[in-house]
């Protein structure tokens, strides 16, 4: 899968499409965010729902964004390119 980065005003921005079939429900959330907690970036998910810290599991949690949803996860630091590279791996490896 290729990923296409862009710089934002906030920070690198990375658009893709949760393809879980039950959406980003409670074991794929606690992946994502112990993923997210490697990185010392400051991490956002952005749905048509809201914004959450991408590094809270009850945050994204909150989202409840469904299969087939638009996201972005922003991030703004030192390691911000390298975490998008991995979280948005992760997410479009995820088969659950």
């Amino acid at each position: 899968m290729a990923h296409s980065i862009r710089e934002t005003p906030r920070g690198l921005a990375l658009n893709l499409v949760l393809t879980l079939r039950g959406g980003l429900h409670s074991r794929p959330a606690a992946r994502l965010a112990k993923a997210a907690r490697r990185y010392t970036s400051d991490i956002r998910c952005i749905s048509e729902t809201g914004e959450a810290d991408a590094k809270s599991m009850l945050d994204l949690l909150s989202l409840a964004p469904a299969a087939n949803s638009q996201l972005i996860l922003l991030a703004n630091g030192d390691d911000a390119r390298a975490a998008l590279l991995d979280l948005g791996g992760l997410l479009a490896d995820m088969q659950e």
